[in-house]
């Protein structure tokens, strides 16, 4: 009976065979992992983000190794031949995006982190005629400066998907952090600004302490299932918010096949996966595939336009008070060892 589910779904204007999407990740970077994972079962890829301190830092480095001794010696001038171009990271992402469309027949999302707007994002405007049938604006940033508000912070972001959005025809997704002070206003001003669709959450990696040798280390941890709750949320809130024409996208803690229901009942479009891919492998995409159908053949959904958003704030009037109360109701479900008796947990 699971084999008569639909799961087919639209994803920025896309046609999906299903909502299982895989997210940026290492795999997705070279063509041969690829297309094992487009195999496995996804039903579109995002490739891993082109970072703008790339381009910058090669552009950097270049200079400094051109210019190295002509302060010194008139003749290191002459030491390198006129190069009409040198292929730098963009380039190098650009090829690589094109020869995994080569090899894949489902739809490939580029990605953009970046912080600043610039020359750069003409990099965008390539992506799409390499044949990228999306892209993916990563905004990943940490506000550290003291000097800049919110508000500032906020219209720079802006500024950027407006950049990007002008340099693209392609359906444009935007990746957002949950950090944001006002998070429903500002969602709903990415997409008054231009964006088609936004991916609920950015993971902030932090780093660590390597006590032996004092230095500041990298510390890759992959998502577990609890992460799922806070793109949960928010996705249920902005749903009914938004409407039905922008897609929104689940990623973080997607693991099986129920946390693809939990994200597709609260109103997201797609669910995305990386962690548990890296974890088990490209097939693991059919695995929570057969159990998403099978969840859903159990409890008579016929697909997954009738499943998405059933469980949304759409019939809630104050989409605030419905999360006051499940505050409340989260505070008092804790239940205290036998023999202990402690004061209320809002005290």
């Amino acid at each position: 009976m699971s084999e008569t589910v639909d799961l087919t779904t639209r994803y920025l204007g896309l046609d999906l065979a299903s909502p299982l999407v895989a997210s940026a990740g290492p795999l997705n970077g070279d063509p041969a992992t690829a297309r094992l994972v487009a195999e496995g079962g996804a039903s579109a890829i995002v490739m891993p983000s082109l970072f703008e301190e790339e381009i910058l830092h090669e552009e950097i480095q270049l200079n400094r190794a051109l210019d190295a001794g002509t302060e010194h010696f008139a003749e290191a001038l002459d030491y390198f031949p006129s190069i009409p171009e040198l292929a730098d990271a963009g380039d190098r992402y650009v090829a690589t995006l094109a020869r995994i469309k080569a090899q894949v027949d489902v739809p490939v999302i580029a990605s953009l982190n970046a912080t600043t707007k610039g020359g750069w994002v003409r990099y965008a405007r390539r992506m799409e005629e390499a044949g990228a049938d999306a892209v993916e604006l990563n905004l990943y940033r940490v506000a550290a400066d003291p000097t800049l508000t919110g508000a500032d912070m906020e219209a720079r972001d802006l500024d950027l998907v407006a950049t990007v959005r002008e340099a693209v025809g392609v359906p444009l997704a935007v990746k957002l952090s949950p950090y944001y002070s006002a998070m429903a206003n500002f969602a709903a001003r990415v997409v008054a600004t231009g964006a088609d669709g936004l991916v609920l959450f950015n993971r902030f990696y932090q780093p660590d302490l390597d006590l032996e040798n004092l230095d500041v280390v990298p510390r890759l941890e992959l998502s577990q299932p609890w992460e799922l709750r806070l793109p949960m949320r928010w996705i249920a809130i902005l749903r009914p918010q938004l409407g039905p024409r922008v897609s929104l996208a689940a990623t973080s803690g997607i693991r099986g096949g129920i946390d693809v229901v939990k994200a597709l009942m609260v109103g997201a479009d797609v669910a995305m996966m990386t962690s548990a891919v890296l974890r088990n492998g490209p097939g693991h995409f059919a695995a929570v595939e057969a159990d998403l159908r099978t969840w859903m053949a159990r409890h008579e959904y016929t697909s997954v336009d009738q499943l998405r958003g059933s469980a949304s704030q759409a019939t809630s009037g104050d989409p605030s008070a419905f999360e006051r109360a499940n505050y409340m109701k989260t505070l008092h479900s804790w239940a205290a060892p036998p023999g202990l008796t402690p004061a209320s947990p809002s005290s």
